[in-house]
């Protein structure tokens, strides 16, 4: 049997234990976030029915869709019904519904729409879930972007209050600043505000390629998306029309004034505008903050269109400034989500944390506590059987008080003991020899300062507890 070479799919990574430490630092920094505001954890399966997932995305995103192979002989399907109609022919189009029934999750959105759906009767509303779990996407893997990362999602469903909208910015606030991120931007736009954009220029057929086209503004410029536009559909007067508007510059303020001349004949996207001003007020009594003082972390962004079909209302984006990277988290409202799986009228929205790329600037930042780069806090040293024995009792009682301790699973000497707790990054060794057994005093190394100290079991226990 041929040796094979060890390897992961590209776009998909190990992680290894210290930075299992650091992932679930952020996971719970969020969770602990999404808790305060009120939201409970669910989970869904990795998996949905194809159909469950296919049309939400736009045809972009079903195109990133990972589709699974029917288990056993997926080809018997293709091939009866080539045999059964002579019209039949082998194409992506038509194979696609007879080989593959199922999917990896594209996001954790239209899942928890499907998990409402299947359990309205078991939930009360307002439902505020969270959900911290893997997705996938066949996207082309670059950096900051993989084909399976984590989601760490908000929503809400049940509840029209634009009060939800403006604590979704409220969260990514204090979550982002409790992982240690200074400078960030949180953007938001309206949908509502796009469709108005559409109806002025005479273009509301073309709401959604038009979003998919200046969403792409940041990455191909106003030549690439004036490209896109024409290819798209629209004309040269059209996109003359459109140009000022998504180029504003200015303040919030600024930018809503001149919105409002611009879309002074468009209903839909006057409703936009006071959607926006309404959550603005919000944050103002929330945080006790004018706009100005606002708008160091918070920005309208007429450009923002997030090429989702599923989208609304307002939407947001999250962008790092102190490192070079996409967005790190985004959502919005979402009006008749469930309407898809059945369940008319039901109002709901959300956010998303890109915890991967978030773990990438933390690192690249230098931002992660000094603790997370261990899960053991303190190891007993192991020289002989009477000094394993003696070490017994020491470590149940630390693990008895929540202390993550370790005793070296076997004899060995005192270099290769140490070299354990360093490779381990383990901040504390204690040492048990004969003179430690004799006197009831236990040495304790610091393993970063390299001091040491005698200390009772008591003692220890107290020094470490607040360590």
């Amino acid at each position: 049997m041929a040796n094979i070479k060890p390897s992961v799919p590209k776009g998909t990574r190990d992680f290894s234990p210290s930075e299992m430490v650091k992932r679930n630092y952020i996971f719970d920094t969020i969770k602990s976030v999404f808790r305060k505001y009120g939201y409970q954890e669910i989970q869904t399966p990795s998996m949905e029915n194809l159909s469950t997932l296919t049309g939400k995305y736009g045809d972009e995103g079903d195109k990133l869709i990972f589709k699974m192979l029917n288990s056993g002989d997926f080809w018997a399907d293709p091939e009866s019904k080539k045999q059964k109609s002579a019209d039949f022919t082998y194409t992506s189009k038509s194979l696609l519904p007879l080989i593959s029934e199922k999917a990896l999750r594209y996001d954790l959105t239209v899942p928890f729409a499907r998990y409402v759906v299947m359990h309205q009767n078991e939930i009360s509303f307002p439902f505020k879930r969270f959900q911290v779990q893997p997705v996938w996407r066949a996207d082309r893997p670059q950096k900051g972007r993989y084909r399976e990362f984590y989601q760490c999602d908000a929503d809400v469903v049940g509840s029209e209050s634009l009060l939800n909208e403006a604590e979704f910015v409220l969260i990514y606030k204090e979550a982002l600043s409790l992982l240690g991120l200074k400078d960030f931007t949180i953007k938001i736009n309206n949908r509502k505000i796009l469709s108005g954009i559409a109806e002025i220029i005479g273009k509301p057929e073309l709401i959604v390629d038009m979003t998919v086209a200046i969403d792409k503004l940041d990455k191909i410029g106003i030549e690439g998306v004036t490209k896109e536009l024409l290819e798209r559909g629209f004309s040269e007067q059209d996109i003359d029309q459109l140009k000022p508007v998504i180029l504003l510059q200015g303040s919030t303020e600024d930018k809503l004034s001149a919105l409002k001349k611009v879309l002074s004949t468009s209903t839909i996207g006057l409703k936009g505008i006071a959607e926006i001003e309404s959550i603005i007020d919000y944050l103002k009594k929330l945080t006790a903050c004018s706009l100005d003082e606002l708008s160091l972390f918070f920005e309208l962004d007429i450009t923002l269109a997030r090429g989702l079909n599923y989208y609304t209302g307002a939407i947001f984006e999250v962008k790092t400034n102190e490192a070079a990277m996409g967005s790190i988290g985004g959502g919005g409202r979402y009006d008749d989500l469930t309407g898809m799986f059945g369940l008319k009228g039901l109002t709901g929205a959300g956010i998303s944390f890109g915890a991967d790329r978030i773990y990438d600037v933390l690192e690249e930042l230098n931002l992660f506590p000094a603790g997370t780069s261990s899960t053991t806090e303190v190891l007993i040293t192991n020289f002989d059987e009477q000094a394993e024995q003696y070490a017994l009792p020491i470590i149940k009682a630390l693990r008895d008080q929540n202390i993550a301790a370790e005793l070296y699973p076997s004899a060995a000497k005192l270099k290769k003991q140490m070299s354990y707790a360093d490779d381990k990054h383990i901040p504390y060794v204690v040492l048990i020899g004969s003179d430690e057994m004799l006197s009831g005093k236990l040495t304790l190394k610091n393993m970063q300062l390299g001091t040491q100290e005698l200390l009772t079991k008591e003692e220890l226990i107290a020094k470490l507890k607040k360590a």
